[in-house]
């Protein structure tokens, strides 16, 4: 077993590796998906938040534990780098792998909870909500700041941006972080890192005005290349779905 305990929460090294070993026991999940499953836990005057990740299938299981870093280190590594970064994610406490004779097992990431206003996500599904072109403003000032600082956010998707109100103000923190590349963006990779964001037309006219004026270009130069990504995205969405679609009914 392996353990990266953020030095600032030593004293719940105890207390975590007791969460891991019964982990099942927790009811209190919500997020879970196929893959991966997200459990809120209360300890003591803390709330904070456990990420298992699913069971490797057997290559995967051998690279994570000689080739490459785990997604649960990477998740660590990526929060603490976008906080030295100035950008705001749910502290990292710690991350804990599990590992067999054929290599990794099970792995865990573990953070803080961030009690958030709403994610992303509710901006598509409510047209209507409350500042929603000032929110989606802020929002692409935001990812401007990611692009400037060398960040590309692979997974920069609907659930993973969690968005915080304090005094008419937005903070935006990164959650999901096990996908992410650092270095100079040009302006194609810029723009195709808005395609997963939404399908609404209307939400990439926003925020190509708002781009556009922070990079420095005509926003309509702007708005048809992150539309055009956006478009792309979407057909390689429906080409995984009929592929996936084919291979099942056989």
């Amino acid at each position: 077993m392996n353990i990266m305990l953020n030095k600032n929460f030593e004293n719940l090294k105890n207390d975590l590796f007791e969460i891991i070993s019964n982990y099942s026991n927790f009811d209190n999940a919500f997020g879970t998906g196929k893959r991966n499953s997200l459990k809120k836990i209360d300890l003591g005057d803390r709330v904070i938040v456990v990420k298992s990740f699913k069971i490797p299938h057997p290559i995967n299981k051998f690279v994570y534990r000689f080739l490459r870093s785990s997604k649960a280190q990477r998740s660590y590594e990526y929060a603490t780098k976008l906080i030295e970064l100035g950008i705001k994610t749910p502290t990292p406490i710690a991350f804990i792998e599990h590992f067999s004779i054929l290599g990794l097992f099970k792995s865990y990431y573990i953070s803080e909870f961030v009690d958030y206003t709403l994610a992303f996500r509710d901006l598509i599904n409510q047209p209507n909500y409350p500042k929603r072109e000032k929110i989606l403003r802020a929002f692409t000032k935001f990812t401007f700041d990611l692009h400037q600082k060398g960040i590309r956010f692979l997974d920069h998707s609907p659930g993973n941006t969690l968005i915080v109100e304090k005094n008419n103000e937005y903070n935006f923190y990164l959650v999901d972080l096990n996908r992410m590349n650092f270095g100079d963006l040009n302006y194609n990779e810029r723009m195709k890192n808005f395609s997963r964001l939404t399908p609404r037309k209307e939400m990439f006219e926003i925020m190509s005005d708002e781009y556009a004026k922070l990079y420095g270009k005509e926003q309509e130069t702007v708005f048809e290349s992150m539309w055009d990504f956006r478009k792309k995205f979407e057909v390689k969405l429906i080409r995984k779905k009929r592929l996936k679609k084919l291979f099942s009914n056989k």
